[in-house]
């Protein structure tokens, strides 16, 4: 077990394949969903040596733990998707076909998955999250409630594990009535049936862990064996690892086992109330757990173990209630999908607390440590943790000086926030990610905005817009698309009419007074055919400098806003050949920015770059990052 962990802990993110690059025709398991990408749909698959991803041409019939064969070629360098690592990419031309092995028990598991979806349909927040933690379904849960379940400790609740295991076997035996009589049928009637459950969840490494361990254990009773708790999980390690030696690099896989051997050292500590025996669980499992959340995501939240006691016997209540429903009282998904609000919910608030880098832990971990080793010193220990925990609390993240903007690095869109100083701020644009989105207000410390403003449609400015209306207050939403429509945009309006938020289309010459800045209204003029022609174009006017953002206007409205000036230049649709040279010259800006991120439209345009790096200074966010400007 020691091995594993200290394997697992330098098992680097992503490894090139050792074969060569070349045509490939061959056995694929997908180890994700086929998702719809913004190029076509792909999928991550193992192989013998490593992980791919798999780069579909067309829709597959086929989900995780599905084995494919798959003709095409494979190549590239290692990467990252979904925050996953993979050591190369086979872009498909042919599937054969789904490996007869494996199709009952997957068109099982698909039975028990639509079942469950059929009995919680229509989906609501709360019912998105019971699918989450009956069958580890997370699809239909927004990313940034996966992102706040994340930063409060509680996305373990929607990866399937020993205590859904556990409830499974337990309903299964009651469903079974005699024919689960005695210890041995219930123990084999559960061997046939784990198989269907794990499929269920899309072979999930969580749940395939612990139903092995519960397999295990099955086993042992069939043959009068007793196996302790460390010999199944030890047992379960080992063989999984033998079969799939990838499994050691899979986040998921290394954070359940961890969690696991946390909460068999917790169970052992000598404490007598229950209260303190679940706290002490709790405890063990999140500090087992806190060297990979650090390695993986820089972070640990501090309140965690504080958060999961209140919240775990609230998912207890809702899967327990929730799968009595699914099974047919139906009645009971209301009361489950209402518990399980109340978990997303404490998510939501929980997210924004203490979240410990890699001193604050080591601090928090010496105290634990002087607290149950040295009991005469706890009054010191208790002191110093009182301090991590101010200091948590008080140390601002980035630095933002009133009278400024920043230009996020948010990818292939735009975000710009802007400082009138105190606690005001706005913020134009949201990027194509609303995760990518919060994390960067919470980094400048941002708990409510002034002003929004939607400068037109298009997803790369309004996706990201989405998803922080129910973490971040905002107080009015410009906006001025007409004639103009996308899904993303849509979805944006209904968001801020469910939370009652104003908005309204401002005209040219409008003013919005921040604190030490002002915001004037530019454009658009008129109306246009191109939605990026109808951007709402706006100068910040700070204490001594000026700064255009100019949306993605193109040559039509630039015409039109040809006496525009600025000191500074937020560069049209990430620097695109849209723009006139002769307008990007006019302007007279001493700085440029090009809000960019990867793309395969050749943004920004060769020629804009050029004439930019000539007449000033240029940045660009993606080589650069987070471009902060100072108008005071």
């Amino acid at each position: 077990m020691v091995v594993w962990v200290l394997a697992s802990l330098f098992t680097p993110g992503s490894r090139p394949l050792t074969r060569p690059e070349g045509v490939f025709e061959g056995s694929v398991t997908l180890t994700t969903d086929i998702i719809e990408g913004r190029f076509g749909p792909w999928a991550l698959g193992s192989l013998e040596d490593g992980v791919v991803l798999v780069d579909f041409t067309d829709r597959v019939d086929a989900g995780r733990g599905d084995n494919l064969i798959l003709k095409g070629r494979i190549g590239g360098e290692p990467g990252t998707a979904s925050g996953r690592s993979f050591g190369a990419v086979l872009t498909v031309r042919e599937v054969s076909h789904v490996e007869e092995s494996r199709f009952i028990l997957h068109q099982a598991g698909r039975l028990v998955r639509d079942t469950v979806n059929g009995r919680l349909a229509p989906f609501d927040d709360g019912r998105a999250l019971l699918a989450g933690f009956l069958i580890g379904e997370t699809d239909r849960i927004a990313k940034e409630d996966i992102e706040a379940m994340r930063r409060s400790g509680l996305a373990h609740f929607v990866a399937v594990s020993g205590s859904n295991v556990a409830l499974f076997l337990a309903l299964l035996a009651m469903a079974a009535g005699p024919l689960a009589m005695g210890p041995k049928r219930r123990a084999f009637l559960g061997l046939i049936a784990l198989p269907i459950y794990v499929a269920s969840t899309r072979f999930e490494p969580s749940v395939i862990r612990a139903s092995l361990m519960a397999g295990l254990a099955l086993g042992g009773r069939l043959v009068d064996v007793v196996l302790e708790a460390w010999q199944l999980l030890s047992l379960a390690v080992v063989v999984l690892v033998l079969t799939d030696p990838g499994l050691t690099s899979n986040v998921g896989f290394q954070l359940s086992v961890a969690a696991t051997a946390g909460v068999l050292v917790g169970a052992r500590w000598p404490v007598n109330t229950r209260v303190a025996r679940a706290l002490a669980v709790t405890l063990g499992a999140q500090i087992a757990v806190a060297p990979l959340l650090l390695i993986h995501f820089e972070k640990v939240p501090l309140l965690s173990p504080a958060v999961n006691l209140v919240a775990a016997p609230i998912v207890a209540a809702s899967t327990m209630v929730g799968a009595i429903g699914v099974a047919g009282v139906e009645f009971l998904i209301a009361p489950a999908s209402w518990l399980a609000g109340l978990v997303l919910a404490l998510a939501r608030g929980a997210a924004g607390w203490p979240q410990l880098e890699g001193w604050a832990l080591a601090a928090v971990l010496a105290v634990t440590a002087t607290i149950w080793f040295a009991p005469r010193l706890r009054i010191v220990g208790v002191a110093t943790a009182s301090f991590v925990l101010a200091i948590s609390l008080v140390t601002p993240g980035t630095s933002m000086p009133a009278g400024s903007a920043v230009v996020l690095d948010v990818g292939q869109g735009d975000a710009i926030l802007i400082h009138g100083g105190g606690d005001r701020f706005a913020l134009v644009d949201g990027g194509p990610d609303a995760l990518v989105l919060t994390e960067k207000l919470r980094e400048y410390g941002v708990r409510s905005l002034d002003l929004v403003i939607l400068s037109h449609v298009h997803a790369d400015h309004a996706t990201g817009l989405t998803g922080i209306v129910d973490t971040v207050a905002v107080g009015h939403l410009w906006a001025d698309p007409e004639p103009h429509s996308t899904p993303a945009s849509v979805a944006l309006f209904d968001v801020i009419e469910r939370f009652g938020i104003p908005r309204s289309a401002p005209r040219p010459g409008q003013r919005w007074r921040l604190g030490a800045v002002d915001l004037v209204v530019e454009g658009p003029v008129r109306r246009y055919s191109s939605p990026n022609d109808q951007s709402i174009v706006i100068t910040v006017k700070g204490p001594a400098k000026t700064m255009l953002l100019a949306g993605d206007i193109e040559t039509y409205a630039q015409a039109d806003l040809d006496y525009l000036r600025a000191d500074v230049l937020k560069v049209p649709h990430q620097g695109a050949a849209t723009s006139d040279a002769a307008w990007l010259s006019s302007v007279g800006s001493e700085m440029a920015v090009i809000s960019v991120g990867p793309n395969q439209f050749g943004h920004p345009a060769e020629w804009v770059v050029d004439l930019l790096d000539e007449t000033g200074v240029l940045l660009r966010t993606d080589q650069v990052g987070d471009v902060m400007v100072d108008l005071s």
